[in-house]
């Protein structure tokens, strides 16, 4: 079975101080819980992260460059984010494509440099309300998920983290339902199956879009879905630690 991975993206929230505040409120609260669970902060809390947790929770970082090193102002490496602890990263999310100009081929790009480096990608895929009312939903995930792997071997593949985070969802309180979540995953798991066969299997699907306290549990109860990348809810401690909980129960 494939285990439960709950992930916190912070977004352009906390200062380190305030990290330091959080993680010293949650840690007691997920004591021994039995899913992987990382948090995302910005790139200034990175350090400061990953000393606060001392191993009980994986750190992620929220973007990074392809390149190795280079003329990339503002841009950070992969083995930048390594130096100072990262396991995770996430890619391709809706906000950078939207406001800073992702496309699915620079989204490729950071993912084979990501799998090549030994960060986890955490590659984010939805479509957008338009797309779901006119009956795209399933077309444009699963073609968003092929190009995103271009590249990528099976073995490869079998160690990802794909997020599906409908756009229509993403901080707006929507959210899809569990059996609409589900579906959708389960297309974006059979475009992976058709490219790389049983590496499908071992891959981890989260869903993301306004997963919160009160939803997470239905959610994750639905056999496709492998977890959340959880936005709003995990700048609180009991939130958060209420959904990891929730998958550790079910995991």
């Amino acid at each position: 079975m494939r285990r439960k991975l709950i992930a916190g993206n912070w977004k352009m929230n906390n200062t380190p101080e305030e990290a330091r505040a959080l993680l010293a409120e949650l840690l007691p609260l997920i004591k021994g819980a039995s899913c992987d669970v990382a948090v995302c902060p910005p790139a200034v809390c990175l350090e400061t992260v990953y000393k606060a947790v001392s191993g009980a929770i994986s750190l992620g970082a929220q973007n990074m460059h392809w390149e190795a090193k280079g003329a990339f102002t503002g841009e950070l490496s992969a083995a930048m984010l390594l130096a100072v602890g990262a396991a995770y990263v996430i890619l391709g999310h809706s906000e950078r494509r939207e406001y800073f100009g992702e496309t699915d081929e620079t989204v490729n790009r950071k993912t084979r440099a990501a799998i090549a480096s030994g960060l986890i990608p955490i590659v984010c895929v939805g479509e957008s309300k338009q797309q779901r009312l006119n009956g795209y939903t399933n077309a444009y995930v699963a073609y968003q998920t092929k190009i995103a792997l271009t590249g990528l071997s099976a073995e490869q593949v079998r160690s990802i983290v794909i997020a599906y985070e409908p756009i229509w969802a993403i901080g707006t309180g929507l959210v899809a339902t569990d059996e609409q979540a589900n579906e959708t995953i389960g297309v974006i798991r059979a475009a992976l199956r058709e490219a790389y066969g049983g590496a499908a299997d071992d891959a981890r699907i989260l869903y993301g879009g306004s997963m919160n306290a009160a939803n997470a549990r239905g959610l994750l109860n639905q056999p496709e879905i492998d977890g959340g990348l959880i936005g709003g809810a995990s700048l609180k401690a009991a939130d958060f630690a209420k959904i990891i909980t929730d998958a550790s129960n079910i995991a």
